[in-house]
């Protein structure tokens, strides 16, 4: 019955939007308006919040596409077996932090710890990263902190390709809702899945990236550092490039409301 009515939930809130905004996301008014100027008007200009992932979401017919907050859509796929991964996990690693955040942060997969506690980052490894944050004046409240993938893979191995494919579009529906300015991709199968092509670190890292209009930056997983402290520093710059941009583009926001 729980389930149900969470589908209710969300088939209601699609029927107000659709009455609400219908013919603008249908693209009526936009045509009539087309006709009249010879110019189409864009979801901005329409006083609508453009979906980056739109393309992407669209190819999904389920209903947790529709979810109007990540709690709802937390509990519409903590059930999930789209791959066999649903069958060897404890528990669903949805995310965790700020819904609101202008950052996220995100990881390759659930370890053990975070298998365990349904929780992201919340081993060694997690601690670091809140050190790291810490370090450049961001807490883990400030964030929202989530993976590619929200099952573990069996000892932790890297997930395979199917398994991304499968489970990316969870991420995109939870940025699509987040909206943030900035994404710190921690670890190459993160960045890799992203970005949706071959590089190395080193071609990677030190660079800001576009994701879908996102900022993105790219440093090395925090377990990856506790094996290789050799590369703190090098994470240590590409933080500092996050905090700097971030900054910079507080300033500018801060000005335009003035």
């Amino acid at each position: 019955m729980k389930h149900q009515s969470l589908k209710e939930e969300v088939r209601q809130f699609a029927k107000q939007q659709d009455a609400l905004f219908g013919d603008i996301i249908r693209g009526k008014r936009g045509q009539a308006v087309a006709e009249a100027s010879g110019s189409a008007v864009q979801p901005e200009e329409a006083g609508l919040p453009a979906s980056r992932f739109a393309e992407q979401l669209a190819a999904v017919n389920e209903e947790w596409v529709h979810a109007p907050s990540l709690d709802l859509m937390k509990q519409m796929i903590c059930g999930c077996q789209k791959c066999p991964l649903g069958k060897t996990r404890n528990k669903l690693v949805f995310g965790t932090g700020n819904p609101n955040a202008d950052v996220v942060v995100i990881g390759e997969a659930p370890g053990a710890d975070e298998d365990a506690s349904g929780e992201p980052f919340v081993g060694a490894a997690g601690q670091l990263l809140t050190k790291i944050l810490a370090a450049i004046n961001f807490s883990r409240d400030d964030v929202y902190i989530a993976n590619i993938i929200k099952s573990r893979p069996p000892g932790n191995r890297t997930p395979e390709r199917t398994e991304v494919e499968q489970c990316i579009p969870y991420l995109y529906k939870q940025l699509d809702l987040i909206k943030p300015k900035f994404i710190l991709a921690v670890g190459l199968t993160a960045a890799l899945s992203l970005l949706n092509r071959k590089a190395t670190m080193k071609e990677l890292r030190g660079s800001v990236h576009d994701y879908f209009g996102i900022t993105m930056v790219v440093t090395y997983h925090p377990a990856a550092l506790l094996r290789n402290p050799q590369w703190k520093r090098s994470t240590w710059e590409d933080v500092q490039l996050l905090r700097r941009l971030y900054d910079e583009w507080k300033s500018t926001e801060n000005d335009a409301k003035q």
